[in-house]
């Protein structure tokens, strides 16, 4: 039986691990062919070596801040696979900031990261989707862009932004039948998170496992599930939304 996503060239940015990694795999397992880009070289060169799957798996270094290494990392794919038709823009960082002793650069540093680079990539495979009248974006958001946490300033800001960047793409990009859609996970079990609480005192995760309703955090390869779906034919008619993958952690009050 043929994959959902049989016959499709999937970029994926930030890929080397965590639910970057994990979306790699889901889409490689759902039958496409995977081209992701990182800023680490040897953790993307060892991951592409442990999915044993170098004929469909193309890895290129380079930082997605940089409209350079995206267009050569793209430019290496498509000339194995052909013209990008999903794209994952998962590459973000944390920040931990205080709003008045946070400097322009280190603003600026966050919003290449965790907005600005998704328009860029989007920008590097817009044309052969545009072309191709098909395509399928999904842009890995957060619930911080809905709710936050004290001294997270201003991730919250970039993930909105990221939120707000999905809707007009959606709108700009439908009549050329491509898809744009945001997900947010909750909290899911990656290097961020892991760094997140140990900023903080060890009774935190607890305290935090005590408020999901599921009593669980998710997994990178449940965000992938998720992504997989808004990037096949299964969502043809779902675009300009926000997807929560957060273990129904939004949708209690507190107490």
């Amino acid at each position: 039986m043929a994959g959902r996503l049989e016959g499709q060239h999937v970029l994926v940015t930030g890929g080397s691990r965590g639910i970057g990694a994990a979306i790699v795999a889901k889409a490689l397992a759902e039958g496409a062919s995977v081209s992701f880009i990182d800023i680490e070289q040897t953790t993307g060169e060892e991951f592409l070596a442990s999915l044993g799957a170098a004929g469909r798996c193309h890895f290129g270094a380079g930082s997605v801040t940089s409209a350079a290494d995206i267009a050569r990392v793209h430019d290496a794919g498509v000339a194995r696979f052909g013209p990008v038709t999903g794209l994952v823009n998962n590459a973000g960082r944390n920040s931990y900031a205080d709003p008045v002793a946070m400097t322009e650069a280190d603003w600026d540093d966050v919003f290449a990261v965790d907005l600005k680079a998704a328009w860029l990539v989007a920008r590097q495979v817009l044309p052969g989707m545009i072309a191709a009248r098909r395509g399928s974006i999904v842009n890995i958001a957060s619930i911080h862009a809905d709710m936050t946490y004290p001294g997270f300033f201003p991730y919250a800001a970039a993930k909105s932004g990221l939120v707000g960047l999905t809707r007009s793409l959606a709108l700009d990009m439908g009549k050329h039948q491509i898809r744009v859609n945001a997900l947010s996970p909750g909290y899911t079990e990656t290097f961020l998170v892991k760094e997140f609480f140990e900023k903080h005192d060890a009774a935190l995760r607890q305290k935090v496992l005590d408020v999901h309703p599921m009593g669980r955090m998710g997994s990178p390869a449940e965000i992938a599930n998720c992504v997989a779906f808004l990037l096949s034919d299964e969502a043809s008619f779902v675009t300009g939304a926000n997807w929560r993958a957060d273990g129904g952690l939004s949708a209690r009050f507190a107490g």
